[in-house]
């Protein structure tokens, strides 16, 4: 791993930009926020200040208005009633004052010139309008009217200059109010702008960081990856940008070392697999050539061979029967020995035949059932039976897939075997049962004989291996191994039970046809099918399925009693002994 790259990482950048463009809007955001009380501020005083007092101003006006022109008619008709608007302008002069006043706490020169027309508007009244009244009353309309002079009109010009000097500088307020509105709103348009200028710049700038600090340097990655996914697994991958881009490019390139330094391992393991395998088709073709010299050599010992050595065995034996009691004892006993000898090498040449052929010259597998083959053996193996007053029986034999001929020789090994290692003591008895263990049929054949020892358990299945001497128990000592040899050609295992307490077992294995094991799987996953716990001695279910068919024994079949039960007391048994 390399050192980390100084410099900013991209998690620092980008909360830096984000941090910066926060504050700015948030600065904003304030800004907008004052700027919008101040304009609420500036409309209310137009809607709520400056626009009633310009009402308020022009009704301040039509009160003096209606006071002068109430003394002006009292004057001229001497009528009281003709005061009327005078007292009511009166009083609406002063409410209006009072009014106004109220809503001139921002607007003191207004205050200034509100009160300019209150004090010409109390002269007016002092100066003219009270004598005209009074004069009026003592002396009548016409001294009333020799008062209304010039000089009267002009002292009320001048409250009426000085209400429209008040009105004037209401709307002076008024108008720079508007341009404060105006302001504050342009202010608050600008303060907008300037926060969509900064999101659109801010957004720029992360966009054109985010080309530059990332989609350029992971394109650049994922063009060298795909350089060395294509097959340049020496290609270094180099990366820029942020730190955590460098170190992602050291990791991939450090993943790229691994997969090369592995993928190297793996040629040198082919090209040793290639080495291995040519050494192979080498000895496959010399297994080729050997087995085409075996089979020469079967041929030539099936046919040369036996030929002279039936030669030597005929004459052998014609010397023994022409010369026997004429020569010595001892000649009679030459000639016997080779007799003997020349019959067990034909015995051992065609056993050894035999064993070569397995596998070799087939016919295919096919359905085979296994109760016929103990037929075939049991007539086979009759003359054995009827010498030693053997008994064979079997059970529940299952159809399997094979070769019924080489099954046959398998079979009919194993029952002569059990028939030749007999006691003394007591008549042979085999007995041949099946049952299903998993997907494999386990067939064993028992017997009462003399059995075999657990140290040579695995030396009997060795060709011309022997554990005793031919004068004792004949034989070439081939039996065994074709036996292996044929368990082993359909698939399966052979071996010697050792833990029986009488005899000998010798079990072997073939698989079981699909159709079987399902039979099997269906009967036990069953619930009312499930067998109930049982006392000792009772069968399993595995047991029952091997049990299903009859027991069998060699010979013909049993005559039938009328009640339908055979003589052992079991339907469907066959028993017979051989004596």
């Amino acid at each position: 791993m390399k050192p980390v790259v100084g410099g900013w990482s991209l998690r620092r950048r980008v909360i830096t930009l984000l941090t910066v463009v926060g504050v700015l809007l948030i600065g904003l955001a304030t800004a907008e926020a004052a700027m919008a009380a101040r304009n609420r501020t500036q409309i209310d005083a137009i809607l709520n200040e400056t626009g009633p007092l310009r009402v308020q101003s022009q009704e301040l006006l039509n009160a003096v208005l209606d006071q002068e022109t109430a003394v002006r008619g009292y004057a001229v008709s001497g009528d009281p009633a003709d005061l009327g608007p005078y007292e009511a302008g009166l009083d609406q002069e002063k409410a209006t004052v009072s009014a106004m006043r109220a809503l001139l706490h921002d607007y003191p020169q207004i205050g200034q010139e509100l009160r300019i027309v209150e004090e010409r508007a109390e002269q007016w009244r002092v100066s003219v309008a009270e004598p005209v009244i009074t004069t009026t009353e003592q002396d009548g309309t016409r001294a009333g009217q020799a008062l209304v002079t010039e000089q009267a009109r002009q002292r009320f010009d001048e409250v009426r200059s000085a209400v429209n000097d008040l009105q004037q500088e209401i709307l002076a307020a008024r108008e720079q109010s508007a341009a404060n509105v105006r302001n504050s709103s342009n202010l608050l348009v600008l303060l907008l702008i300037i926060a969509a200028l900064v999101v659109v710049v801010a957004g720029t700038v992360l966009l054109l960081s985010l080309d530059r600090m990332v989609i350029r340097p992971l394109t650049g990655l994922a063009t060298q990856v795909r350089e060395v996914a294509e097959g340049d697994y020496q290609h270094r991958i180099a990366t820029v940008g942020p730190p955590e881009f460098i170190r992602l490019g050291d990791d991939v390139d450090a993943m790229r070392q691994k997969i090369a330094s592995d993928l190297a391992e793996v040629r040198e393991a082919r090209e040793r697999i290639e080495w291995v395998n040519s050494q192979l088709q080498k000895q496959a073709e010399e297994l080729t050539r050997s087995n085409r010299d075996l089979e020469q050599f079967a041929y030539v010992a099936s046919h040369d061979l036996q030929e002279p050595l039936r030669k030597v065995a005929s004459f052998c034996q014609l010397l023994q029967r022409r010369y026997a009691g004429q020569l010595d004892e001892r000649a009679d006993q030459y000639i016997a020995f080779a007799v003997d000898g020349a019959q067990r090498m034909q015995r051992l040449i065609n056993d050894l035949l035999a064993f070569s052929r397995i596998g070799r010259l087939t016919t295919g597998f096919v359905d085979v059932d296994l109760n016929k083959v103990m037929g075939d053996v049991a007539g086979q193996t009759e003359a054995a039976r009827q010498y030693a007053d053997a008994e064979l029986t079997w059970t529940g034999l299952p159809v399997i897939r094979g070769e019924e001929p080489l099954l046959t020789n398998l079979l009919a090994n194993l029952v002569s075997n059990s028939i030749k290692f007999r006691r003394p003591d007591a008549p042979p008895k085999v007995h041949i049962s099946a049952r299903l263990v998993g997907a494999e049929w386990e067939i064993t054949c028992q017997d009462n004989g003399i059995g075999i020892e657990s140290e040579f358990a695995d030396k009997i299945f060795v060709i011309f291996q022997r554990l005793h001497s031919k004068d004792a128990y004949p034989g070439t000592g081939i039996g065994l191994a074709i036996v292996k040899k044929i368990v082993e050609y359909h698939g399966g295992r052979v071996w010697v039970d050792t833990d029986v307490p009488e005899g000998t077992a010798i079990r072997f294995t073939l698989p079981a046809r699909p159709e079987d094991v399902e039979a099997a799987a269906a009967t036990t996953a069953d619930p009312a099918e499930q067998p109930q716990p049982a006392d000792a001695g009772e069968p399993t279910p595995a047991d029952e399925v091997s049990s299903a068919l009859p027991e069998h024994s060699a010979g013909a079949d049993q005559p039938d009693r009328a009640d339908g039960a055979s003589e052992s007391g079991r339907t469907g048994d066959m028993r017979e002994t051989v004596g």
